[in-house]
């Protein structure tokens, strides 16, 4: 049986339907009657649900057609925007149609965001192959692509008619890629739910799904356009898109984040304003997933990349610090003082 979680947001609301086996075209009548729909995915991700996600579309009486990009980091750009719609102007797809969402988290950033500006608006649908889409990036709305400066620069919030999470498609992820997705679960035990951060590894697919989403989606009904306690959903992501960028993106947005919430807990702990035993609680969850805990670039690196992040505003930014395991709290630090906080973040010894 499919679990099910409702995101409210100003505009109204949505439901996130779980399970294995969902029937896609069936579960989206519910949200939005037959129209013309374009289903957007990547060309690890079509070859295994691409077809079968058109029969089930075209069997509920969806006209539908596909749109296929190159998978990764190195796709979601302003240019792969412009030719998915230079696409739909070409199908004639109208306010009326629907796009969909077949993939990761960025095929769901690079739909969502044609789907915010192409005719001012159409509506969309996530149907999320990848764990990191699934309990994070495809419920909250936000849509974007990266610029050579950093990373979702570029973006706009659009809520989707729904989410339709299969976790059967979790069953041909390499191993690295499940990791990647559950380091942003970590991320939401750490912040948020002590008890599932402690039962990784042993909640059934689904129930962990559930149980990430609930965490989103209250967080989205409380701040959904991201000025108040929904960022607290970016803990570790400051540094990590940080890591990303200095890497270029050699380094998978899981492990870059996985590195920013220990730097980030390291100089909490460093700087008396994080309990102790978030280090071990967060050691341990990311070493169930061998997940990496320290950076392989300097404080000054590190800062001096993070001035170009979102969470920046005029001479503060905005960190994320965990107080205990289950619990965080928003840091407003000078951008003076951030390299030596970094610092703080990477030191070894005892810490680590």
């Amino acid at each position: 049986m499919a679990e099910e979680v409702t995101v409210r947001t100003r505009f109204g609301e949505y439901p996130v339907v779980i399970g294995s086996g969902l029937e896609y075209g069936k579960l989206a009548l519910a949200v939005k009657k037959p129209c013309r729909a374009v289903v957007v995915s990547d060309d690890n991700v079509f070859p295994l649900y691409g077809e079968a996600a058109l029969r089930s579309f075209r069997a509920s009486g969806y006209q539908a057609s596909h749109f296929v990009i190159p998978h990764g980091e190195a796709s979601k750009t302003l240019a792969t925007v412009e030719r998915l719609l230079a696409f739909l102007a070409q199908e004639n797809v109208t306010r009326g149609d629907l796009l969909i969402a077949l993939g990761g988290g960025v095929i769901g950033d690079i739909t969502g965001f044609a789907a915010a500006v192409y005719l001012r608006g159409v509506e969309f649908l996530q149907l999320p192959t990848t764990v990191l889409a699934a309990v994070d990036s495809s419920v909250g709305g936000k849509t974007g692509v990266d610029l050579p400066a950093g990373k979702n620069l570029v973006g706009a919030f659009h809520q989707p008619v729904a989410v339709l999470c299969d976790t059967g498609t979790f069953a041909t992820l390499p191993g690295e890629v499940y990791a990647d997705g559950m380091a942003e679960a970590v991320k939401h035990g750490m912040i948020a739910d002590r008890e599932m951060l402690l039962s990784l590894g042993s909640l059934p697919a689904a129930e962990m799904c559930r149980r990430n989403v609930a965490i989103k989606a209250r967080a989205v009904e409380e701040d959904e356009f991201d000025t108040g306690a929904r960022r607290l959903l970016n803990f570790g992501h400051t540094i990590g898109h940080a890591v990303e960028a200095l890497s270029g993106y050699r380094v998978s947005h899981g492990r870059a984040v996985a590195i920013g919430m220990m730097a980030m807990t390291r100089a909490g702990v460093r700087s008396g304003l994080t309990a102790p035993s978030c280090l071990d609680d967060l050691r341990q969850a990311l070493a169930r997933y061998d997940l990496p805990i320290r950076c392989g670039y300097t404080a000054q690196e590190l800062a001096q990349s993070a001035l170009h992040d979102k969470k920046r505003a005029g001479g503060t930014i905005s960190l994320v610090i965990p107080k205990e395991t289950g619990r965080a709290e928003l840091l407003d630090l000078p951008v003076a003082q951030l390299e030596e906080f970094l610092a703080k973040g990477l030191e070894e010894s005892a810490w680590t």
